[in-house]
């Protein structure tokens, strides 16, 4: 078992960008959206993906793909839900603001800390779990129900977050619960993102017209994701993993909604008053107190 070590400055650095990169996707989709269908554009952002991530692990991990067969219930199972995840947090971006969408997307720590009370051994919920919870889930309610906020989202969008988020549970849960813990973390993502990049396509005729108008802007945010987002950020994320205490590297995880909604306001002049702000703190303190070891 290798020994991770703890976090310095230079992993902090680190996933403070791989947050601010994380947040600024949430806008480029929504800009995306207005050109290319989301259902498409995602299915589009896994296929250039899959072609960064293949040369990626072939110079770097050249095995790190062995044993994908002998797992592929466990994998085909974390593709239907990675291309379930990104159809609804997609389409979400497409009816909500990035500030609310992200709000919901990133509760996921609440859904998952639930479920693993229940399924995970070990991961009881302790008084200072289960008070980040309630704050966690607070702050989601309070932000949804900000007047101001609310006058510019759509309850469909909101909805769609939250099943993105659950999705998103899902998936751990199926890594640490199935035969899917068995996979190398490349072998792991690779299995979402190539299942994504055919499923998705297939399926983006059936919810309305594929195009949109696009311009360049619309297929370089196509790129830009499938390249700097999947290819660069993703990989980052098994590298800091591999390298860093989980728990450490959890402690960052407040970060994504926190930018996500400054990254709406400054970038997309989104409504965010003093309601969804105090909101925004009780979903970020109750990240830190659930993800805290």
């Amino acid at each position: 078992m290798t020994l991770r070590k703890s976090m310095d400055l230079a992993g902090a650095a680190g996933l403070i960008g791989f947050s601010t990169l994380l947040a600024f996707n949430q806008v480029v989709v929504k800009l995306t959206n207005d050109g290319i269908s989301p259902v498409l554009s995602a299915g589009l952002r896994s296929a250039v993906g899959v072609l960064v991530l293949g040369l990626w692990i072939a110079w770097r991990r050249p095995g790190a793909l062995a044993g994908m067969a002998q797992a592929k219930a466990g994998g085909l199972l974390l593709g239907l839900l990675f291309s379930a995840e990104f159809m609804a947090l997609f389409t979400a971006l497409d009816y909500t603001t990035v500030s609310r969408g992200s709000i919901v997307f990133y509760s996921m720590p609440v859904w998952l800390a639930l479920a693993a009370h229940l399924w995970l051994p070990g991961e009881r919920l302790t008084r200072a779990r289960l008070l980040g919870l309630l704050l966690a889930m607070a702050g989601v309610g309070w932000a949804l129900w900000d007047p101001q906020s609310r006058s510019a989202g759509d309850w469909r969008g909101d909805a769609l977050a939250l099943l993105a988020s659950l999705l998103w549970a899902g998936i751990v849960l199926t890594v640490r619960l199935g035969r899917a813990e068995r996979l190398s973390a490349e072998a792991q993502l690779m299995w979402q993102v190539a299942v994504s990049a055919l499923i998705l396509p297939v399926l983006a005729p059936f919810f309305g017209p594929l195009l949109r108008a696009p311009t360049a802007l619309h297929w370089g945010g196509v790129l830009f994701q499938g390249i700097v987002v999947v290819g660069v950020g993703f990989t980052f994320w098994m590298g800091v993993m591999k390298r860093y205490r989980a728990s450490d590297v959890a402690a960052f995880s407040f970060l994504s909604p926190v930018l996500a909604v400054g990254m709406g306001w400054l970038l997309l002049g989104e409504p965010v008053g003093p309601n969804f702000l105090g909101a925004l703190v009780l979903v970020a303190a109750g990240i830190v107190l659930i993800n805290r070891r």
